[in-house]
């Protein structure tokens, strides 16, 4: 798990604790990040498998 990563139980709290739902390090930020990356993760698999070119993803397999 990394720093960033969202944890349910932990958000409620800081809510309860009436922390910003965003910002830097708003409640919601590290939901926001993993949705994003996941998206745009999917986004480029999707186009590289359409595309016939090999070795388009710079390293990443």
């Amino acid at each position: 798990m990394s720093k960033t990563d969202f944890y349910f139980n932990k958000a409620i709290e800081q809510l309860h604790a009436s922390k910003r739902l965003t910002a830097k390090y708003g409640v919601l930020t590290p939901l926001i990040k993993q949705l994003t990356e996941a998206a745009l993760k999917a986004e480029i698999n999707q186009y590289l498998e359409q595309v016939s070119s090999p070795n388009l993803k710079n390293g990443v397999s």
